[in-house]
């Protein structure tokens, strides 16, 4: 199972916790796919008016790590001062760090999540940084202060899933022994198995198993998927070939000339 900072987690499945049709279902997939995180939002505890208290507790509830976001942050100063909040609101130095550069496709502020990253680090949290393919960027953000990187699939909630496998696979051959996960973008557990077969640790879902018209069911295919997906990858599976090639031998086989 993966280790993010020396913490090894029970499952390869990050799940979040917005967007459900109900409290109860939200728990309900949590039981259903044995995700070993919780992702919560400062915002979605903190939101309005004797709320935030019960929506803590039902995620304490779920008995697993919680991994705070900076969500809908905007500029370094604004994901730093979230981050503070949510170490003091959540007891944990973990956070999941966004700083969005762009609003109609959510894409990660290259320069402010770099700076950000530092400062966070330097105050001592662990980061886990939302980001993109690029791996020049991800070697800046591990000399920040990162060990754990998180590329994106597919923009936030399209469910398009791995946009740009290529990008990925360099990613993650550039970087070995670097803890990844696959954040945002899924929308099928195929595509998490697809993420699991290149050899990514986890991957982190949302609005996929939320706005899935039965999130408990959802949330258990991906389970499965990310097992499936897991298994190949460690199988060490087949090099594709260009022509075909029998899978019986043709030694022999009769000669009816």
């Amino acid at each position: 199972m993966p280790v993010f900072y020396g913490t090894e987690v029970a499952s390869r499945l990050m799940l979040g916790t917005s967007h459900y049709p109900s409290p109860r279902d939200l728990a309900q997939a949590f039981a259903a796919s044995g995700a070993g995180i919780a992702t919560v939002s400062l915002r979605r505890e903190t939101a309005g008016s004797g709320t935030g208290a019960g929506f803590w507790e039902l995620i304490r509830g779920l008995d697993v790590p919680v991994l705070p976001n900076t969500a809908g942050c905007h500029s370094v100063k604004e994901a730093v001062t979230t981050a503070h909040m949510a170490r003091e609101v959540f007891d944990t130095d973990w956070i999941k760090l966004e700083v969005i550069g762009h609003p109609d496709t959510l894409q990660p502020d290259p320069f402010g999540l770099l700076e950000a990253t530092r400062i966070l680090a330097q105050d001592g949290f662990k980061v886990f940084p939302y980001t993109t393919e690029d791996g020049v960027l991800g070697g800046r953000l591990l000399e920040a202060g990162a060990e754990v990187l998180m590329p994106w699939g597919a923009p936030i909630g399209t469910g398009l899933g791995l946009n740009n496998p290529y990008g990925l696979r360099s990613l993650r051959a550039q970087f070995p022994e670097v803890p990844m996960v696959i954040d945002a973008g899924l929308g099928l557990p195929s595509h998490a198995a697809a993420a699991m077969e290149m050899g990514f640790d986890a991957v982190l879902l949302n609005t996929a198993v939320a706005k899935a018209g039965d999130p408990v069911k959802m949330a258990e295919g991906f389970a499965r998927a990310l097992e499936a997906g897991r298994l190949a990858y460690e199988a060490d599976p087949m090099e594709p070939r260009d022509m075909a090639q029998p899978s019986t031998p043709v030694i022999g086989m009769a000669v009816l000339a």
